[in-house]
């Protein structure tokens, strides 16, 4: 019975490890590293608090898929008042957030590349933007090819394990350069931004973890997998399983930075710096080893980010997405024409990729709003239906991501008045 049990419950662990591969990526890497190097652990507060509310919507959203069997944008367009709006506007909201977010990862890619090629050929132009879009063109078209012809799988996989190598090694490096006592009483005083900078990262930092798109597309994913009210509780181990891990892992390449370079006064201004946090456990491989995950996170990041508008056409259905179908293609050619307006428009690869991860909080507080409606509505979720727990941290949920949104514009505002 307790080994049945068990392979049931793994059989279940499908959509969180997707919520993982979804939010750590190269801009995980990329905030988590900038704001260790800037701040120390001044901003781990929000991290926890995003890792947190981003468990609180997975149960949330996995919960209304095991009792109603129905997806996201579905269940918003058939049971709130205007939904058909409301479900337009989460749409917009989470695919331009993750085409913007694409094309942040597709120019530190890019950018990583010619870094890299300047080690060997110092001849060229470092970060010359002709070369950026040259590369960010091959890298899109590769990636199109692969996704069009279905042979997308086996790479992925690959990427994942050189993804999977980095993100061990950082957690391993946490306890190789773990900050010292003077470092920590510097480090660890939390820091609640008012402007300037630590917005910037502070809603950076949230973006990249506590993402629409991890908990939205989740009742598409739970409906493949065949959950019902009888697996409630199993998917809500799901959720706490995957907001943890992504917390350790964030936590660690925060924690990395901080130790490596907050405590030596340096900061991060081209990619191969953040290469620096992994020296004390890689030595001179760590470049290497930095690049090779990098570029794997951002590349392998790039596959579901292409599928999400396909995958939201789908939600939209209440059906499943159809990888061979004209409108599939369609998607995925305009996601990838999508990613080169920002390594176009030039710029610092790592500022973009900061930059390009606010997108994702101004859909945020629409997310949280609409799934609070609907776990409350006896009709739809009966005897499931929230309870005062779920629903106080839900509410706390809503007035984190106003908050969030908020300081996300701001700091937005006060880029462009510079």
């Amino acid at each position: 019975m307790r080994r049945n049990a068990i392979l049931k419950l793994l059989s279940l662990l499908g959509p969180g490890i997707f919520a993982i591969g979804y939010t750590i990526g190269t801009g995980s890497v990329t905030s988590m590293a900038m704001t260790g190097a800037d701040y120390g652990l001044k901003l781990a507060w929000a991290l926890l608090l995003s890792c947190v509310f981003s468990g609180v919507l997975m149960e949330a959203y996995g919960r209304f898929a095991c009792v109603t069997g129905e997806t996201s944008l579905h269940g918003v367009r058939r049971y709130i008042p205007g939904g058909t709006l409301w479900a337009v506007l989460v749409f917009i909201g989470v695919v331009v957030g993750q085409y913007t977010c694409m094309g942040g990862i597709l120019t530190l890619s890019s950018g990583a590349i010619c870094e890299m090629l300047t080690m060997f050929f110092p001849g060229i132009e470092p970060g010359a933007r002709w070369m950026v879009l040259t590369v960010a063109v091959l890298i899109m078209g590769f990636m199109l090819m692969m996704m069009l012809i279905g042979r997308y799988g086996f790479f992925e996989k690959l990427l994942a394990f050189f993804v999977m190598i980095m993100g061990l090694t950082f957690i391993a490096s946490a306890f190789v350069v773990w900050p010292d006592a003077a470092t920590m009483k510097r480090a660890l005083p939390p820091l609640i931004p008012s402007g300037g900078e630590g917005l910037l990262m502070l809603a950076s930092l949230v973006g990249t973890t506590l993402a629409a798109p991890t908990f939205v597309t989740r009742p598409l994913l739970i409906k493949e997998k065949g959950g019902t009210a009888a697996t409630i509780r199993e998917q809500r181990i799901d959720s706490a399983v995957s907001a943890t891990l992504m917390f350790v892992i964030s936590g660690s390449i925060m924690l990395v930075a901080t130790g490596s370079l907050f405590s030596e006064g340096k900061t991060i201004v081209k990619i191969l710096d953040m290469a620096h946090t992994l020296e004390p456990l890689a030595g001179r491989f760590a470049v290497v080893l930095f690049m090779f995950g990098i570029l794997a996170a951002g590349l392998s990041s790039i596959f579901p980010i292409m599928m999400v508008a396909p995958l939201l056409m789908g939600d939209w259905k209440s059906g499943a997405m159809d990888t061979k179908s004209r409108s599939f293609r369609m998607w995925c050619l305009i996601a990838s024409l999508a990613a080169l307006i920002v390594p176009f428009l030039g710029g610092n690869p790592v500022f973009v990729t900061i930059m390009a991860q606010i997108s994702n909080v101004f859909v945020l507080p629409l997310t949280v709003a609409v799934i609070l409606y609907m776990l409350n509505r006896k009709a739809v979720m009966g005897a499931n239906r929230a309870g005062t727990g779920l629903n106080i941290m839900l509410a706390l949920a809503f007035v984190f991501s106003i908050a969030v949104a908020y300081a996300g514009a701001k700091s937005l505002f006060g880029m462009l008045l510079k």
